[in-house]
């Protein structure tokens, strides 16, 4: 029987369990012996069919394990059931079940539930909890909690209603209010944000105090400082813009916003080259208010003029354009811009003769430089 292949995990577990009950025992010799539960799975185990209303400091089983309370270490190869509180390392090989609240370190290799937590909860797939919790979540995919005081780290998602501290997410993150932050990887939703979402592609939510930041959009009621290419904020501002620069490019741009900052992006054609015709642009501005009539508006910009064939021209630009309202849906603006320039194309370095600073490399076809510019034009505010 001994040479038997499937008898060797069964006696390398018998054996590893040995190791661990003799390696902790000096550590729970004070321990009475009714509070130390070893076993294979309930009800094979010291304390048998009676271990359902036994409360352990230490508990050790092969397979799983079943009690009412433990205060101390839970061990299981697989699955450690607890039918109230754990107080201390709860550790399983797959899940842990804890019908109260989960107190100290709670590590499972697939999935923990409980009620409510306080300190940490480590699981390879999920950590769900009906209730509170107070600490920190952390999941391969997926975290669920009632009230996080404390953070959330889930590989593909985060769900709360509210959150005071911060949620983490490689996808997305939900709560209904939220103070501290949301951090995902593609998109945050709240109802009230008192803090700052940061998104890899859209942040939507109804009231926020603080930065919403998005590679793409951003949506809200109100959001003064929302970061990101398309803002589209109720209590805000959205334009359409005519622009055209030194360079004979003219743009028609949508710029929306809250009542500071604002992004940008649009579309034209540049009248002075023979290919490089096509423009594009977008950037990130902010509104400096002076009076109702009266403002500046800083911008930073990128545009790309394109033939769809070889060659490229860009241009990294900051704007600096005071702007008057004649009507109270429609501006005027103007003002200089400093412009950075990367290119190619001979059409590219013929559309600025003077420049304060230029460079040609010297193996290749690329040319940068630094010049002063202007641009003007009009918005139609709505």
């Amino acid at each position: 029987m001994i040479n038997n292949p499937n008898f060797k995990p069964i006696a390398q577990a018998f054996v590893i369990a040995i190791l661990l009950f003799t390696a902790t025992r000096s550590t729970f010799a004070q321990v009475p012996r009714d509070k130390v539960h070893i076993g294979l799975i309930y009800p094979i185990s010291t304390h048998g069919v009676y271990a359902t209303s036994d409360t352990n400091y230490f508990s050790l089983n092969l397979i799983a394990g079943l009690s009412a309370e433990e205060k101390g270490l839970a061990l299981a190869g697989v699955s450690n059931v607890v039918k109230n509180n754990t107080n201390g390392f709860t550790i399983a090989g797959f899940s842990n079940h804890i019908g109260n609240s989960a107190n100290g370190f709670t590590i499972a290799g697939f999935i923990n539930t409980y009620k409510a937590a306080q300190g940490f909860q480590i699981g390879g797939f999920a950590n769900i909890a009906s209730a509170n919790i107070k600490g920190a979540q952390f999941a391969g995919f997926i975290n669920k909690a009632a009230e996080v005081n404390g953070a959330q780290f889930g590989g593909f998602t985060n769900l709360a209603k509210n959150v005071k501290g911060w949620q983490f997410a490689g996808f997305s993150n939900t709560a209904k209010a939220v103070t501290g932050a949301q951090v995902a990887g593609f998109i945050n939703t709240a109802t009230v944000v008192n803090g700052s979402q940061f998104a890899g592609f859209i942040n939507i939510a109804k009231k926020v105090k603080g930065v919403q930041a998005a590679g793409f959009i951003n949506i809200a009621d109100s959001s003064d400082h929302p970061i990101g290419i398309i803002n589209l904020i109720k209590n805000g501002e959205k334009s359409i813009g005519l622009t055209f620069d030194e360079t004979q490019t003219m743009l028609l741009s949508f710029r929306s916003g809250g009542r500071v900052l604002y992004g940008i992006i649009g579309g034209g054609y540049n009248f002075k080259n023979k290919d490089e015709v096509y423009a594009f642009e977008a950037g990130l501005g902010a509104h400096i208010n002076i009076n109702r009539t009266f403002r500046i508006n800083t911008e930073l910009s990128h545009q790309i003029l394109e033939s769809f064939k070889k060659g490229e021209y860009y241009k990294s630009s900051l704007r600096i354009l005071p702007a008057i309202k004649l009507l109270p849906n429609l501006e005027v603006f103007g003002g200089p811009v400093a412009n950075f320039v990367n290119t190619d194309t001979a059409e590219g370095k013929a559309l600025q003769s003077k420049y304060i600073w230029k460079r040609q490399d010297k193996y290749d076809d690329d040319f940068h430089g630094f010049y002063v510019g202007y641009t003007g034009g009009m918005h139609f505010i709505f």
